[in-house]
């Protein structure tokens, strides 16, 4: 294993926290490689020493963090919010989770500035809004692509950090004073503010992709941990209602300056049933008791906004690309349990449109709102999986229906989640 991606399969919160938490006991690196603020991966620590089950919700930092020996590294494809980072390392020091000298940040990652949230938000309010999160992620990586974008390192140099600003606030002025009707941004205010953020967080900045490749070198374990799902990677998913960045497994590589040759496995995370956030094609949805028991379940409501998700059966369809697409070549079913209490599960096994059979995945938003999916239908079980701790002991029906899914995908299932802590991981193979 040098370097095993963890990534989503779908449209996002398949339940990554999770698998890369309960993984990170076997490796030395988890490093975080693209997305910002706009994730939520939730962790689940069970209870122990008269401590009571715990839940964490982080944005940034990666999920192997509650495992004292692992390092963990926030890699130059990031967005990096301060303000939550800092929020976040408060967090976890609070509860006693040491995060000095385990925290390791790029010095290239572009940072986001009070205007990209002034921006993004402002664009969610208007007529062609596509349900992003609003926390400032796609203008950043507009002005990272425009090569106008301020990176960590640029909060060394004050004149540099100055003239950038300026620039990039004079270019926006115009329009944030037309949407909020206030006065230009101060741009010393907002020097002091990330000059102050970089005091704080200086102990943490370095050349990551010099330590990720020395760390090779040295045949450490890493994880590479992805953001949101490989059907909102900007170039493979379904665009425009995506993510800006590449979720998707070749991001890993220029989100982390790590090599190609270092991959050696890809995992996705498939949840049992779909859902998805914000606006957008999504042809398995439910928009009825079916779908309305499935969020309720599933506690369906985003980790980072809070909003509810929109719930459907799992889409076979969808995966295949993903799993083409990503070179996936193992999956975890995450929220199994979820299903305990339904007589009929339903899985998209292909699309038609105008009645015929579709030859390939349709990634432009047209033709996926205009699918027809067609399902094969499974019997349930109807019985409590959370409590069982062994793949054999699943009941009959729940192992039918997960080694079918490992046929209609063409792929091998390893393990399956039966509810959100550690010990609640069954291993398939």
């Amino acid at each position: 294993m040098p370097v095993q991606i963890i990534l989503g399969a779908q449209w996002g919160d398949e339940g990554k926290g999770k698998i890369v938490d309960h993984l990170s006991e076997h490796v030395d690196i988890v490093a975080r490689y693209q997305g910002g603020a706009n994730a939520g991966h939730t962790v689940v620590l069970p209870p122990g020493k008269g401590k009571p089950e715990k839940e964490y919700v982080l944005h940034l930092i990666p999920s192997g963090i509650f495992h004292p020996r692992v390092t963990c590294v926030i890699g130059n494809g990031v967005v990096l919010d301060p303000v939550a980072l800092m929020t976040e390392i408060k967090q976890l020091k609070n509860a006693g989770i040491k995060v000095a000298g385990r925290l390791l940040i790029s010095h290239n990652a572009h940072l986001i500035m009070p205007y990209h949230k002034m921006l993004d938000a402002a664009r969610e309010r208007g007529e062609e809004k596509i349900g992003t999160t609003g926390r400032g992620i796609g203008p950043a990586y507009i002005d990272k692509y425009m090569r106008t974008g301020i990176r960590v390192v640029d909060l060394l140099n004050r004149d540099t950090l100055c003239k950038k600003l300026k620039r990039n606030i004079e270019s926006n002025n115009e329009l944030l004073n037309k949407l909020y009707h206030s006065q230009s941004l101060n741009v010393e205010e907002i020097i002091n503010e990330y000059q102050e953020f970089d005091r704080k967080l200086d102990e943490y900045i370095t050349d990551t992709s010099e330590y990720l490749n020395n760390a090779l070198k040295r045949k450490k374990r890493i994880l590479a941990e992805g953001a949101q799902g490989a059907l909102l990677d900007v170039d493979h998913g379904t665009y425009p209602f995506v993510t800006s960045s590449n979720p998707t497994s070749g991001g890993a590589c220029t989100g982390l300056g790590i090599p190609p040759t270092a991959i050696t496995s890809i995992v996705g995370i498939v949840k049992a049933y779909s859902t998805r956030v914000g606006n957008g094609p999504f042809p398995t949805e439910l928009n009825n008791e079916t779908g309305e028991l499935l969020r309720k379940t599933g506690g369906e409501y985003g980790a980072t906004t809070g909003r509810p998700r929109r719930c459907g059966w799992l889409d076979a369809e969808s995966l295949r690309y993903s799993i083409r697409v990503n070179g996936i070549q193992k999956i975890a079913i995450t929220k199994l349990d979820v299903l305990d209490e339904f007589k009929e599960i339903r899985v998209c096994t292909e699309f038609k449109v105008g009645g015929k059979k579709l030859t390939h995945y349709p990634t432009d938003s047209q033709t996926l709102d205009a699918v027809e999916p067609v399902y094969r239908t499974f019997k349930g079980w109807q019985t409590k999986t959370s409590g069982i701790r062994s793949y054999g002991k699943l009941p009959k029906e729940a192992k039918t229906y997960i080694e079918a899914l490992g046929k209609i995908l063409g792929t091998t299932i390893w393990m399956v989640s039966v509810g959100a802590r550690r010990d609640q991981t069954l291993i398939v193979r």
